[in-house]
């Protein structure tokens, strides 16, 4: 088992010799998705080499985010990284730790591209913050630079709408009560891109593909180069975005699982269509839990611990990237 304290945090830089914006890249914040650790290698042997000269502003890499998970192979080190992400003056466990050094990375960059992957079948898709609002729980007016960089990452399916519906998943878990401190403290939603969008900046997660799948690392490298390019920070063409984007959708609702023995009535993956009053679950007393609109199911977890998230639905969006 890899000891934390053989660990650090290893981060590259290329600052370009004309001003320009502030990017930061992020690999293996969970580390068995290793596609945006593999994108920015291929992206830095390109800038070492003269292929990718970095003309101005300053792009930062972080190829393994979290080096415990990396390292042993698995999503997390003590616990998942990318919640409840903020510095602290008395750290608890090694992400923690890795939180103290990379929340300061984040906020003194302007943009933020953070590249995942996922468990089950299926094809890439973007996550966008929100809307331009003055709301207290996560107020933003860069809405429309996120549109932008979105439309040019290149998946066909976007997805909005997750602090919103993740703050309302932690009110139900306090009203239910004995849950786990850190999933009913709204703080717990807060990840890298949260973060960095209330420190100022903006940025998006960018979800290349299955675990496993070959074409993941391809996928992660080509959105650098498109954010580099749509940043001006490298003199490359920007490849223009797909013609139509198939699917527009809002997190609508989290369900979780309140019991060890609660199980879904089939093998579900991400973004499976559900109509409405369909059966995705039953709880262990075999009530079923049905979908209450026709939507999609997403990010459906079979592991996910008694008061922990199970599954969210989608449906889909009115709002249309500028």
């Amino acid at each position: 088992m890899t000891d934390p304290a053989t660990l650090h945090l290893r981060v590259h830089q290329a600052q370009g010799l004309a001003p320009g914006p502030r990017l930061i890249v992020l690999g293996a914040v969970h580390g068995n998705e290793t596609c945006g650790t593999l994108g920015i290698e291929r992206v830095l042997a390109e800038i070492d080499s003269g292929a990718l000269p970095i003309v101005r502003g300053l792009v930062t890499f972080v190829p393994r985010a979290n080096p415990l998970a990396f390292a042993r192979g698995q999503r997390s080190g003590e616990r998942n990284l990318n919640r409840n992400l903020r510095p602290g003056a008395l750290p608890q466990d090694f992400e923690d730790r890795i939180a103290n050094r990379l929340c300061p990375l984040l906020a003194a960059h302007e943009v933020l591209l953070d590249l995942h992957s996922f468990q089950s079948p299926g094809e890439p898709f973007a996550m966008l913050g929100p809307r331009d609002n003055r709301g207290a729980l996560e107020p933003f007016t860069h809405a429309a630079d996120e549109e932008r960089l979105a439309r040019h990452l290149g998946p066909r399916r976007i997805v909005e709408g997750w602090l919103d519906v993740y703050e309302a998943g932690v009110r139900r878990r306090r009203e239910r009560g004995g849950g786990a401190a850190l999933v009913t403290d709204p703080n717990y939603g807060v990840g890298t891109t949260e973060y960095m969008r209330a420190s100022g900046g903006w940025g998006l997660t960018l979800e290349c593909g299955q675990h496993a799948d070959p074409n993941a690392p391809q996928v992660a490298w080509r959105a650098i180069r498109q954010a580099l390019a749509l940043l001006g920070i490298a003199d490359i063409a920007l490849e223009p975005p797909p013609a139509v984007h198939d699917e527009m959708l809002r997190l609508a609702e989290v369900t979780d699982r309140l019991h060890p023995e609660d199980r879904f009535s089939r093998e579900w993956v991400s973004f499976d269509p559900v109509h409405a009053g369909e059966v995705i679950a039953r709880r262990h007393d075999g009530t079923p839990v049905l979908a209450p609109a026709h939507g999609r199911i997403v990010f459906p977890n079979p592991r996910a611990e008694p008061g922990q998230e199970w599954f969210y639905l989608a449906l889909p969006s009115d709002r249309r990237l500028r």
